[in-house]
């Protein structure tokens, strides 16, 4: 059915890389949650009043939160689309992060009203008024929320966006606290008859456990989505697999014989800008290899939307002495760590030593006082090796 609507409402609905399409498709999930949610609310609170249910009460209550969440999706959506302006050269993609933030403190905040409704269910229970017909109409809202599940994860996927796949979660979780609320219902109301195991069992306030637990969940649920987006917002790792696209993408560029210094810059969705050092023989035409750069940036661009700047780094190709000399560092560094890694390597010969002038990258974690091991590591191997061999190394964090 999600499949249907995207045809009809969202033109042109493959181009997902096209800012108009992808706030269509922020749109599109936005009204679908606003008109859903507000029809379970309204069915929600009716069965929580009938049924005297604290459970089915909060519950209604989170699909009215819901309301907001929806709402704050069609507003990033199309924030997140504004044109570049001066302050915001990059332009507003980051808008719909912040977006996803604000839903995951609404997730936390229903979680803690539920808590504190549940808890107060379990000091002072009050007996759950059990009506078989608007248990039926519970089922359904679960079977809609389970919808929304999959709609929500596939527009999320359609366009990668972290605020779509936050309300997914958000209806997942709907739905298994509804299912709770019908689980505490059904056992409140067959243990009250005092048929299985008497007045210990009849006394059990089902409907205030269960709705403390779902309230746990749901908290943890919105920590789980606020910790993802924060990382996002302070600026994680880069995909592992589309850096290793741009990286292929470089090194099929005639005379480009190694990749480094690859940095990722996260603007939002469909707003990524990388930088990227490319070795090139230092005796190869620079006309040339400037057109192969551009080239390579070109093709970045159109294929993944990614906008790349490339800096060339000349090389010495094909000296049996500098590649000797490179190989007995590489092995000294894989010796203190297997995650070092050198680059930019090159000499120099002076009157009584020859200078190893490389950089070495380390992962971004790695302390300074272990940086400082490295740098002495390698400086005592060559000093071991020959007395007249000094290494310079600057120190590169991998991004």
């Amino acid at each position: 059915m999600i499949k249907l609507l995207v045809k009809m409402f969202i033109p042109d609905f493959e181009n997902t890389k096209d800012k108009n399409v992808r706030a269509r498709y922020g749109t599109l999930s936005g009204v679908l949650g606003v008109l859903c949610n507000l029809l379970l609310f309204a069915v929600k609170i009716i069965i929580g009043v009938f049924m005297k249910s604290i459970a089915v009460i909060s519950d209604a209550f989170n699909n009215l939160a819901d309301i907001g969440t929806s709402l704050v999706s069609i507003i990033s959506a199309k924030m997140s689309n504004k044109h570049p302006d001066k302050d915001h050269p990059f332009g507003h993609g980051r808008i719909e992060y912040i977006a996803s933030l604000i839903v995951s403190f609404l997730i936390m905040m229903v979680g803690v009203e539920l808590l504190k409704s549940s808890v107060d269910g379990i000091i002072n229970p009050t007996p759950v008024d059990i009506k078989w017909p608007l248990l039926i109409f519970l089922v359904l809202s679960v079977l809609v929320k389970v919808w929304m599940y999959f709609y929500n994860r596939y527009l999320g996927k359609k366009i990668n966006s972290q605020l779509l796949f936050a309300t997914a979660k958000d209806s997942l979780n709907d739905s298994i606290s509804t299912t709770a609320v019908i689980v505490a219902s059904g056992l409140g109301y067959v243990f009250s008859t005092g048929r299985f195991g008497g007045t210990f069992l009849s006394k059990i306030p089902y409907d205030g456990i269960i709705g403390a637990c779902v309230s746990l969940m749901i908290l943890w649920s919105g920590f789980c989505a606020a910790r993802e987006v924060v990382g996002l917002l302070l600026g994680s790792p880069p995909d592992k697999e589309l850096m290793a696209e741009i990286e292929a993408a470089v090194m099929r560029g005639e005379n480009i014989i190694g990749v480094h210094d690859l940095i990722v810059h996260d603007y939002g969705p469909g707003r990524v800008i990388a930088s990227v050092h490319a070795e090139v023989p230092m005796d190869c035409d620079i006309v040339k290899i400037h057109e192969v750069i551009d080239e390579i940036e070109l093709r970045v661009k159109e294929e993944k939307g990614i906008v790349l700047v490339i800096h060339m780094d000349p090389v010495i190709v094909g000296n049996e002495r500098v590649d000797g000399f490179k190989n007995l560092v590489e092995n000294i560094v894989k010796e203190f760590d297997e995650e070092f890694t050198i680059h930019d390597f090159r000499i120099t010969d002076g009157e009584n030593r020859v200078n190893m002038i490389f950089d070495m990258a380390v992962p971004c974690d790695t302390s300074e006082k272990r940086r400082a091991q490295a740098v002495d590591f390698v400086q005592k191997k060559l000093k071991e090796e020959n007395t007249g061999y000094y290494a310079v190394i600057q120190i590169d964090n991998c991004y």
